[in-house]
C-alpha cells in the first residue's frame, strides 16, 4: 500500500509543473548526493522539478555539474553565499552565481554569538547586504536573505527583522521567507507575508510537525520536517498569497531523513492547492 501511495504521488507531481514552477533546495538531498550525483539529479528530474537552489558541485567540477543539470532538464535558478564572502570577497559570489548560471544569490546565516542575536548584528548585517548587493545588482543579479527565526527577536516596536526589512534597500536586497523558520520562531507565517509581500522574491517551502515546541535560536530537530499540508505552518493559504502576489521561486527543503518518501507527496499535495 505504501509502495502504490508513492507511485500515485509521483504520478500527480508530474503534472505540477504544468501548473507551477517548484523546486528544491540541494540541502535536502545533502545525504543522496555523496553517493551518487546523477542518480540523485536522475530522482530529482523523475519528480517533475525543473528548478534548483544550491551552489555546490559534490565533488564534480562545475562544468560537469551543470552538463548533468542539463541532461536532466535541470536548472540552478539560485545559489547560496556566505555571509563572509558578501562582506569581504563579492566578487567570489558573482563568480560563483555565473558559472551556474543563477539569477539569484541567497545568504542563509548571519554569524552571531551563540543564541544571542543582537542589534549590532542586525545593523551589520543590512551594511553588508546593501552593499553586497549594490554590487550584485550591477551584475544583473538579485539578493536574498533567508531568515532563520532568530531575528524575530524583539526590537523597539517590532522585531530586528522589522528592522531589517525596514532599513534593506528593496532595489539592493530582499528575502527568501522559510515558511517553517518563520512559524518555529513564533511567528504567523501568512501575517509575516503579506507585511512584506513585495520583499519575499522566493521561497522555502517546508511544514512543521503538529505539536513542535517553538525556539527563535535558529536550530529544531530536522524531524519535524513532514509532507507540506501535514503540519502548522499553514502552507496553503501562504501558496494561495504567494501566487497571487507574484512569487516565482518556490523551492520544497525538507531536512528529514524521509525526504526521498516525503518530496513526492509534498508535490502531489501542492497540485490540489486552488
Amino acid at each position: 500500500m505504501k509502495k502504490l501511495t508513492v507511485v500515485l504521488a509521483l504520478f500527480c507531481c508530474t503534472m505540477v509543473a504544468k501548473t507551477q514552477t517548484i523546486g528544491i533546495q540541494l540541502y535536502s538531498l545533502r545525504d543522496q548526493f555523496p553517493k551518487n550525483v546523477p542518480g540523485t539529479l536522475e530522482l530529482i528530474k523523475s519528480w517533475g522539478i525543473t528548478e534548483l537552489e544550491g551552489g555546490g558541485t559534490y565533488g564534480l567540477s562545475v562544468a560537469e555539474f551543470n552538463r548533468l543539470c542539463a541532461k536532466n532538464g535541470l536548472k540552478v535558478v539560485s545559489v547560496g553565499a556566505d555571509f563572509n564572502d558578501l562582506d569581504k570577497d563579492v566578487n567570489k559570489v558573482i563568480q560563483n552565481a555565473n558559472a551556474f548560471g543563477a539569477k539569484f544569490v541567497m545568504c542563509a546565516w548571519i554569524p552571531h554569538g551563540g543564541d544571542n542575536f543582537t542589534f549590532s548584528d542586525a545593523e551589520h548585517a543590512v551594511k553588508v547586504f546593501n552593499a553586497a548587493g549594490e554590487k550584485l545588482a550591477k551584475e544583473g543579479l538579485f539578493l536574498c536573505y533567508h531568515a532563520h527565526g532568530y531575528e524575530f527577536v524583539s526590537h523597539d516596536k517590532g522585531t530586528l527583522f522589522d528592522y531589517m526589512a525596514e532599513n534593506m534597500n528593496p532595489k539592493l536586497a530582499n528575502f527568501e521567507m522559510d515558511v517553517y523558520w518563520v512559524k518555529q520562531s513564533g511567528q504567523n507565517p501568512l501575517a509575516v507575508f503579506k507585511k512584506y509581500t513585495n520583499r519575499f522574491l522566493m521561497m522555502h517551502l517546508k511544514d512543521r510537525a503538529l505539536g513542535t515546541p517553538d525556539s527563535s535560536n535558529g536550530q529544531a530537530d530536522e524531524e519535524t520536517n513532514v509532507v507540506l499540508g501535514k503540519g502548522d505552518v499553514g502552507i496553503a493559504d501562504l501558496m494561495k498569497a504567494a501566487k497571487k502576489a507574484g512569487v516565482k521561486h518556490y523551492f520544497i527543503e525538507d531536512e528529514s531523513s524521509h525526504v526521498v518518501q516525503q518530496v513526492p507527496l509534498s508535490l502531489a499535495y501542492l497540485k490540489r492547492i486552488k
